[in-house]
């Protein structure tokens, strides 16, 4: 963008080398489009016309070089987020910006925009990280938790409870757990696969439903955040009498591949816990526990079989995993856990779709071949082979494809036009994917041929005879011809 704009004030001061400076200029754009990124960050929650950069100063240019090379800028996405001043050349946030309303459950937040310029056709990619601030406390998903433990329990147990979540990420999200003073527990800490942190009660001294039959311990979540923020719940130990047998599940960890197109009800997987104790003690029900409010509304738990059965649509290029914890619990109250990784396989659901950047709807007949008539971007969002595309024009036309950068091309004339034969082109362009059963969307681009003055008139015949009496008036009529002109307009008059 800085080479451009130096190019340009070269070909003002040398006048007679302007034309080769310009041809040079040209190649310069196609060859520096894309490759430049600009990165900018800004906080969320700044308010509505907040400043990101300024845009002109950043590529060297005046906001009147905007302005006469029509640029704008233009979000990946539907909504449009960002707003460009030609007059100032400041990029401000249209609105005020969330990050855990844009990117949920992401530790980073990246906006990817577009600034595109025109006479001569250039982009220039940019970013803006959106920085988080510690504006959510860490929330427990109820405020109560209630544990049934026997008083037999060994010291030692670790007792599992629910996890705190703070929709904040990096230090401003939750990053410890402690608990209020008392004789019996400790906190032990913990990280989960993901990196989110879980809190176990720990038994450290031994429980005497006689002589205590209830525990009421205050449980703090905390993020860190400057000042930092909290939350709380509380987690009544409820004491019960003797029951020495725990449920046993085969396994520790089910490992489970499913398609993303499995159907509702169809079977993921049967856990099941052994309890050798009769009647109540030995009758186990099952619960999810840790386990995240999407996984939950995905897939359902039989409490009474331990089957899991898919209850939602699951979507690879939403989650590729899904982790549940399943807590067996026999009559006596006593529990184990066991862990459930799903693994969404993807399948080649999503067709290309066609999103047309730039148009030139109309171009003259003498327009040289490679001539850029439309630049245009193709996105599947599969997965691998299933979101490999490629692009290509229906029909023996003189237009081509040329792949530029990331995902997208740009529709050049390949051959000379002639309005004359043919004055419009209906071009389908049709994207498809490279999956099994193979997707595709077409897209059609309307170019109209303007006219050239490239034909001399004809006269309708080579010779005229006519044949005029003497002695006539002056101003008499003695014949006509007739000459026609194959271009149109005042080309043609």
């Amino acid at each position: 963008g800085w080479l451009f704009w130096r190019l340009m004030a070269c070909g003002r001061r040398s006048g007679g080398s302007k034309r080769r400076v310009i041809l040079f200029i040209l190649c310069v754009c196609v060859c520096q489009s894309g490759a430049e990124t600009l990165r900018y960050s800004l906080a969320e929650e700044m308010e509505k016309d907040s400043f990101v950069a300024n845009i002109a100063k950043d590529l060297g240019v005046s906001p009147s070089q905007l302005a006469a090379r029509k640029a704008r800028v233009v979000s990946e996405g539907n909504e449009q987020l960002f707003r460009l001043n030609q007059n100032t050349g400041v990029l401000s946030a249209k609105e005020s910006l969330d990050r855990e309303e844009i990117c949920p459950q992401s530790d980073t937040c990246t906006l990817f925009f577009k600034i595109f310029f025109e006479n001569p056709l250039q982009l220039i990619r940019g970013e803006v990280e959106v920085r988080d601030v510690n504006d959510n406390s860490p929330v427990f998903p109820e405020k109560e938790m209630v544990l049934e433990i026997p008083e037999t329990t060994s010291l030692g147990s670790r007792f599992p409870l629910e996890s705190a979540r703070d929709k904040d990420v990096g230090s401003n999200g939750l990053q410890n757990y402690s608990l209020g003073y008392n004789s019996h527990f400790s906190l032990a800490l913990g990280t989960g696969k993901g990196g989110a942190k879980y809190a176990e009660l720990v038994l450290e001294r031994q429980l005497d439903r006689e002589e205590q039959r209830q525990l009421n311990l205050l449980l703090t979540a905390t993020d860190g955040g400057s000042p930092p923020r909290s939350g709380t719940a509380q987690v009544r130990i409820v004491v019960l009498d003797a029951n020495d047998n725990i449920p046993v599940f085969g396994r520790e960890v089910y490992e489970v591949r499913l398609a993303e197109n499995s159907p509702p009800k169809q079977l993921v997987v049967r856990v099941a816990a052994a309890d050798p104790d009769e009647g109540s003690n030995g009758k186990v029900r099952y619960t999810f526990t840790q386990t995240s409010e999407r996984s939950r509304q995905l897939f359902e738990l039989n409490p009474a079989t331990g089957e899991i059965r898919v209850a939602g649509n699951l979507d690879f290029e939403e989650a590729e995993n899904h982790e549940m914890v399943v807590r067996a619990t026999d009559g006596g109250g006593l529990s184990a856990h066991c862990k459930v990784q799903v693994e969404v396989l993807d399948v080649n659901d999503n067709a290309p779709e066609i999103a047309l950047t730039s148009l030139t709807a109309s171009i003259p007949e003498d327009a040289p071949p490679r001539t850029v008539v439309a630049l245009f971007s193709v996105r599947d969002r599969d997965s691998g082979e299933n979101g490999r595309t490629e692009c290509a024009i229906d029909g023996d036309l003189p237009f081509s494809l040329t792949p530029t950068f990331d995902n997208y091309y740009e529709l050049r004339t390949n051959a000379a036009l002639d309005r004359e034969r043919t004055a419009e082109y209906n071009i389908t362009i049709t994207a498809m994917d490279w999956g099994t059963t193979r997707l595709s969307s077409r897209e059609s681009i309307f170019v109209q041929i303007s006219d050239v003055n490239d034909n001399p008139p004809e006269f309708t015949q080579e010779i005229y005879t006519m044949s005029v009496t003497e002695n006539n008036s002056a101003m008499l009529r003695i014949g006509s011809v007739n000459a026609t002109d194959a271009d149109a307009g005042k080309n043609a008059r």
